[in-house]
C-alpha cells in the first residue's frame, strides 16, 4: 500500500510540474498587450502629439433649437422637448445666429423659462441688436451637466461597446486603458471608471498610437503562432 501510494504521489508532481511548465510555455510566448507602444520625439512632433490630464472639470452639452426673434430684434423665443427640458435654466449661455448667416454668431442670456404641456418656452435675450432682416435664429444653449473626472472627446477611441484611451506611462510611452463613460459634452466626456485623477491621457495623435499598438500586438501575436507551431 505504500508503495501505491509513493507511486501515485510521484505521478502527481510529475503532472504538476508539467502543468507549471506548459503554463511558464505559455507566458513566454503570449503576446503582452500591456506594455503598451513607444513614439520618438521626432514621431511626437510630427503628430503634434498632444496630452491632457484627465481632471475635475464642468461638462456642458449644447441644446440646439430653431427660434424666432422679436420686432425689437432683441429677444429669441424657441422650445425645447423632453429629455432636453430638465437642463434648461435661467442664466445660461446661449450662442445664436441666423441659418442664412451661420458665420453671425450673437451671445445672449436665457432670461425666462415657461413650462407649457409637454415642451418649455424659452426666451434669450441678445447682448446687441440681431441681424437686420432675418427672423429666424438656430440657438445653441450651453448646460452646465455638472462636475465631472473627465477628459477630451477626441482622447476616446470607441470599439464597438468599448471605450479607450492612451495614457503616458512614461515621457514616449504610452499604454491604452478601457474606461465607462457618463456624460458626453459638446469638448469633454465624463469618465465613471478606469482613469484616476492626473492622469496624462493623449488627446490629438490617440488614432496614430492606437494603429500603432494594434500593428505591435499582432506582430507578437504572428511571433507567438510561429513559436507554437514550431
Amino acid at each position: 500500500m505504500r508503495g501505491n501510494s509513493i507511486g501515485v504521489f510521484l505521478v502527481c508532481s510529475l503532472l504538476i510540474a508539467g502543468v507549471a511548465r506548459a503554463q511558464s510555455i505559455r507566458d513566454r510566448t503570449r503576446p503582452s498587450y500591456s506594455t503598451g507602444t513607444a513614439v520618438t520625439e521626432s514621431q511626437a512632433v510630427d503628430l503634434t502629439l498632444t496630452l491632457t490630464e484627465a481632471s475635475i472639470r464642468p461638462v456642458q452639452t449644447w441644446l440646439r433649437t430653431a427660434g424666432t426673434i422679436d420686432s425689437g430684434n432683441k429677444v429669441l423665443t424657441a422650445y425645447l422637448y423632453p429629455p432636453e427640458t430638465e437642463w434648461v435654466k435661467v442664466g445660461q449661455r446661449v450662442r445664436a445666429f441666423p441659418p442664412n448667416a451661420k458665420s453671425s454668431v450673437y451671445q445672449a442670456k436665457v432670461t425666462r423659462v415657461v413650462n407649457q404641456p409637454g415642451k418649455v418656452m424659452v426666451e434669450a435675450t441678445l447682448v446687441g441688436p440681431g441681424r437686420e432682416n432675418s427672423p429666424h435664429y438656430v440657438l445653441e444653449i450651453i448646460a452646465e451637466r455638472g462636475m465631472f473626472l473627465s477628459v477630451p472627446n477626441e482622447a476616446i477611441i470607441e470599439e464597438g461597446d468599448k471605450r479607450v484611451v492612451y495614457i503616458q506611462q512614461h515621457p514616449g510611452h504610452y499604454v491604452p486603458q478601457e474606461i465607462h463613460t457618463g456624460v458626453q459634452g459638446e469638448l469633454y466626456t465624463h469618465v465613471m471608471h478606469g482613469l484616476d485623477e492626473g492622469a496624462q491621457v493623449v488627446t490629438f495623435g490617440s488614432f496614430f498610437i492606437d494603429s500603432d499598438f494594434k500593428l505591435k500586438a499582432g506582430g507578437q501575436s504572428a511571433m507567438s503562432n510561429d513559436q507554437h507551431r514550431h
